[in-house]
């Protein structure tokens, strides 16, 4: 069993489904750092992306595509542009391909974590978004079960997220909070961390 558009229909409901369960966590962690709307961005962007999943064609570069363009017809923050960048990443190297095999996965969200770093100027290790899919991509990558597969990403994300809860964030706006930000979750660290666990 490989990657295809069934698969993507039932990962695109199922991230919806955690986006909504989190948003108001996401806002209230958002606010300690931010404008506490994260959770309002990322419940908005998975939702359209659902409503799109039953028109997603075979051609899964072209679903990614429209994921891409979904999630930014209702966000234009920066997180929604990144999230926005890394479905076109996928989508280029799904191109004309109606399945992937689950060992690419890990190869996709490097690309994914690549475009994001070039779009955003960040770097890896300012406690951010870009670790967590750094640390998922390298622990799933080569893996052909789906199921070995969740349970690699889940203890990536959740070590990723206790590791840098005690630095400060040097990336987007949390960077301005400096030092008051250790003992906090990074906001869009936080959001990928439920979108893995409910995935």
């Amino acid at each position: 069993m490989n990657l295809n558009v069934e698969e993507l229909r039932a990962a695109a409901v199922r991230a919806a489904a955690a986006a909504a369960a989190a948003a108001d966590a996401l806002n209230a962690q958002d606010g300690k750092m931010g404008d506490g709307d994260l959770g309002i961005t990322v419940s908005a962007g998975y939702s359209e992306i659902a409503k799109e999943a039953d028109s997603f064609p075979a051609d899964l570069g072209q679903a990614f595509l429209l994921c891409a363009k979904a999630f930014q017809r209702v966000s234009a923050s920066s997180y929604g542009t990144l999230t926005a960048t890394a479905f076109m990443a996928a989508a280029k190297f799904a191109k004309g391909r109606n399945e992937v095999p689950w060992r690419d996965l890990g190869t996709i969200l490097a690309l994914a974590r690549d475009a994001m770093m070039a779009r955003g100027k960040g770097a890896l290790g300012e406690k951010s978004v870009l670790d967590m899919l750094d640390a998922v991509s390298r622990a799933i990558d080569g893996l052909d079960d789906p199921a070995m597969i969740r349970s690699a990403a889940r203890k990536a994300a959740t070590q990723t997220l206790d590791t840098f809860r005690g630095q400060p964030c040097r990336l987007g706006r949390a960077r301005a909070y400096g030092d008051a930000s250790i003992g906090l979750d990074d906001p869009g660290m936080l959001a990928l961390w439920r979108l893995v666990m409910g995935l």
